[in-house]
């Protein structure tokens, strides 16, 4: 079968592609690349992705992070798109919960859920993907401005962030000159149902929220940038210099 990867089109595979910041990604993506999307979850009713079919090939799998199958299925699901003709040259690690765990109220079960969707998963999804990607690409993975500044109401979450950040330089060493990895550590772009969003306006320099747009550019930005590697670009407003 010959190469699905077309001169004038990329093919990224967009981990977490399903939801909120995945789904605006896919759909800004989608104008000029071709895309795997994965979701821990079946993805039937998803009309949305069958509209983008009208520009770009669209492949969607499910990755449940809570399966003891995952390793596995990830691994077949990658040689039935290497044996498809399938050629990847970028690709974006998504995934995560956000669980509200105030100090006083962990337990093992609820630490062990929180670190193995936003910890355990993006480190296997990375180890998955490297070895498949072409020459040249880029490998990024999503942050938060809790590496810089806890969220202490989210302590176990913002751990788990800090954990994932030593994942960025460390593969950048390892799959360097082949590979290159980039981190971007987000403020809020698409604030929770609920959420007082002057008040979080307020609390950057640049008095606004973010949207889903200034992350399509800033992952355009790396993946267009073939000498930037093991860095973590943040993009917070100015958020995390508020309080110096």
């Amino acid at each position: 079968m010959g190469r699905i990867a077309r001169k004038d089109r990329a093919c990224w595979v967009l981990v977490g592609g399903r939801r909120r910041l995945g789904r605006a990604l896919a759909e800004d993506l989608a104008r000029d690349h071709d895309l795997v999307l994965t979701s821990s979850g079946p993805w039937e009713g998803e009309t949305w992705v069958e509209g983008l079919s009208g520009t770009a090939r669209i492949r969607t799998l499910q990755w449940d992070a809570e399966s003891p199958e995952l390793v596995s299925r990830m691994m077949a699901d990658l040689d039935t798109l290497e044996a498809e003709g399938w050629v990847i040259s970028g690709a974006v690690l998504l995934a995560g919960t956000f669980p509200e765990q105030p100090f006083g109220t962990w337990t093992a079960e609820g630490l062990d859920a929180t670190g193995r969707m936003n910890l355990a998963f993006p480190f296997l999804c990375a180890q998955a993907l490297a070895p498949r990607l072409s020459e040249g690409a880029c490998l990024q993975i999503l942050l938060d401005t809790s590496i810089h500044q806890p969220w202490l109401q989210r302590l176990p979450y913002s751990a788990a962030k800090a954990g994932l950040a030593a994942l960025v330089p460390g593969l950048a060493q390892l799959l360097a000159p082949k590979i290159r990895v980039v981190g971007h550590a987000l403020g809020t772009l698409l604030p929770a149902e609920g959420s007082d969003a002057g008040f979080l306006a307020d609390r950057t320099l640049l008095k606004r929220l973010g949207e889903p747009a200034d992350l399509c550019r800033a992952v355009r930005f790396a993946a267009d940038s073939p000498f930037l590697t093991g860095e973590i670009l943040t993009m917070d407003g100015g958020r995390r210099w508020m309080d110096r």
